[in-house]
């Protein structure tokens, strides 16, 4: 998961900086010379880091510790909150044109997941009630304009191509068509090059000029690390970006050019790929992602993912049921798929505060068996779990390629899940879950 090197590694760093009453300034010092290292091995630009553990230093020795806080988390305030400053401290949101369509123009090396960027950014615009269009503009790269054309139709937007003819003047064709279908946005997805080249930029800047548009986002690779800073500044030199949209940042990426994008650029990261389906993109917002570089997890992200995984339908028809007891192996069918839309157990555990950044063993498959089990029951069986003998169980389990213990095993959770929800309605549930919690060794405590 990203940043699971730096997270453990600032941890241990950090909690080596504890004194009493005031900030000891020989731990502060020690412990500032690991956070250094930490962000160095992170790929984090040299000038960034010297500059952040200057600002960082200056603030933790001799502060006076909060009466409500331990020394070791006055320091992790801090750095916090200097983590928030360095990658832009508030969220950049996209800037809408006055006259339609809204023009934005996507560049950047090739192999940095470009064209399926553009297509995440024109489904996530649909979901705000936009109407994109995308240009194809890459001429050069086998296959670009096909591909832009198959991740289009997937996510429900119009793509306009014009073959191989010049780019700039597809780009130009595809203001006009964009205003005929009534489309608000056109996302312009442009060419790459293995490096950069004056016919790459050249070719950029035309198209600029010819269509003026109002953002330029420049897509990079975050697993590139200080060379994807690198990239960020000969964009910006030549081109004047506006934004920096981060991919790849659920790989093993050391973390490096979110970190340094924004410090060496000044341009803002205003959206990261997360995954490789084409809903996985996110806003960018910093203080979230300080927070999950520092192990205190983002749970406001995962409330995000919630709210869009479960739509008004869902609550309606979950409130429709009545009490929770009513629940069948359908409702939990529901539930695994919602939980996929979210990305999966790991990456909602790695949200949750103390998890972030640890090496979490949960297994994204662990649901494939039981969602199996349950797509092999009949519709009957599935709503109504107890007429489910061994000879039903035997054929579910061979359907399914599973056993009857796995079914056996399944149905016995269910069981209890639901005998735990009979008892939260009479309040003895939520006593038998605050002594749980008392038994628990929950991370942080």
């Amino acid at each position: 998961m990203a940043f699971e090197g730096l997270t453990q590694k600032l941890q241990s760093a950090l909690k080596k900086m504890t004194g009493r009453g005031k900030l000891n300034e020989q731990a502060v010092k020690e412990g500032m010379r690991e956070v250094r290292m930490a962000l160095l091995e992170a790929d984090v630009n040299y000038a960034v880091a010297k500059d952040f553990i200057k600002r960082v230093t200056e603030k933790c020795v001799g502060q006076d510790v909060l009466s409500s806080l331990t020394p070791e988390q006055q320091v992790i305030k801090i750095v916090n909150a200097e983590l928030t400053e360095l990658m832009g401290s508030t969220q950049s949101k996209l800037t809408w044109s006055p006259s339609t369509p809204t023009i934005y123009m996507l560049c950047g090396l090739q192999g940095a997941g470009k064209t399926t960027m553009a297509a995440k950014l024109a489904g996530w615009l649909i979901k705000q009630g936009k109407k994109p269009m995308l240009a194809a503009c890459d001429i050069y790269r086998p296959a670009a304009i096909k591909q832009l054309q198959v991740v289009g139709e997937k996510v429900g937007a119009r793509v306009y191509e014009h073959g191989t003819q010049d780019p700039v003047k597809t780009a130009q064709e595809a203001v006009q068509q964009a205003r005929y279908y009534g489309c608000d946005v056109l996302i312009v997805d442009t060419a790459g090059r293995l490096h950069i080249d004056t016919a790459l930029m050249d070719e950029l800047d035309r198209i600029k000029a010819a269509v003026r548009p109002q953002e330029i986002l420049l897509v990079v690779d975050a697993m590139t690390g200080q060379d994807a800073v690198n990239v960020a500044t000969t964009f910006n030199d030549k081109l004047s970006i506006n934004g920096v949209i981060l991919t790849k940042l659920d790989g093993d990426t050391r973390g490096g050019a979110a970190l340094s994008v924004r410090a060496v650029t000044g341009k803002p990261i205003k959206f990261s790929g997360v995954g490789e389906k084409l809903t996985d993109i996110e806003p960018f917002y910093p203080d979230r992602m300080a927070s999950r570089i520092l192990g205190m997890g983002d749970v406001l992200s995962l409330i995000d993912k919630a709210q869009e995984a479960f739509d008004g339908e869902d609550a309606e028809a979950m409130v429709g049921k009545g009490k929770l007891t009513d629940l069948t192996l359908e409702d939990f069918l529901q539930q695994m798929q919602r939980m996929k839309k979210m990305g999966g157990l790991r990456s909602m555990i790695g949200m949750l505060p103390g998890m972030s950044g640890k090496n979490i063993d949960v297994d994204d498959d662990a649901m494939k068996k039981p969602e199996a089990i349950i797509r092999s029951m009949t519709p009957k069986e599935r709503r109504n779990p107890g007429i489910l003998n061994a000879s039903r169980r035997k054929r579910i389990a061979a359907g399914s390629g599973t056993t009857v213990q796995d079914v056996n095993t399944l149905i016995r959770q269910f069981d209890q899940a639901r005998q735990m929800m009979k008892q939260m309605q009479t309040g003895r549930g939520l006593r038998r879950m605050k002594n749980m919690m008392k038994g628990m060794n929950m991370p942080g405590k």
